[in-house]
């Protein structure tokens, strides 16, 4: 059966936040289904990310969320593919390769001059599922800054 892909609704919380909760886990967060389902609700409510769900066989078996930015030089809205994870027994059934194309496919829609993504350089599955979608790797260079933890008081 073939992967199909949707834009999630507020009604698809249920079916998403599990994804999410073990998508946090793989990052070694501890897990947290209450907290997973209030990010994506607030997420979703004030319309502050798309997210796209992945069915294979009539189950959600991943997802991918994106973020809204905007280039001053290029004058144009970019969107930041965030998020993507796939349930570990609907692997090896072009189920990531499917939310990598759908996204693309959303943010033409949008109008958007481009996606992005960020991954660790030992991730070298996903490196070679992106490069094989027709990602490049950029040569620019990020920089980031941490700041205090979400929840975490002044200290």
């Amino acid at each position: 059966m073939p992967v199909t892909i949707r834009r999630a609704t507020s009604h698809d919380l249920d079916l998403v936040a599990p994804l999410f909760d073990a998508y946090r886990r793989f990052y070694a967060q501890p897990g947290d289904l209450p907290r997973a389902r209030a990010f994506l609700q607030e997420r979703l409510q004030h319309g502050e990310s798309a997210i796209l769900l992945a069915q294979l066989d009539d189950r959600t078996v991943g997802f991918t969320q994106l973020y809204p930015m905007f280039s001053s030089v290029r004058t144009a809205r970019l969107w930041i593919l965030n998020d993507l994870y796939v349930d570990e027994h609907a692997r090896r059934h072009g189920v990531a390769r499917a939310l990598l194309d759908a996204a693309a496919e959303f943010a033409r829609e949008q109008g958007a001059a481009g996606l992005m993504l960020e991954t660790s350089r030992d991730n070298a599955p996903a490196r070679a599922l992106y490069r094989a979608a027709g990602w490049n790797e950029d040569e620019s260079q990020w920089y980031s800054l941490a700041l205090a933890t979400h929840g975490a008081g002044p200290q």
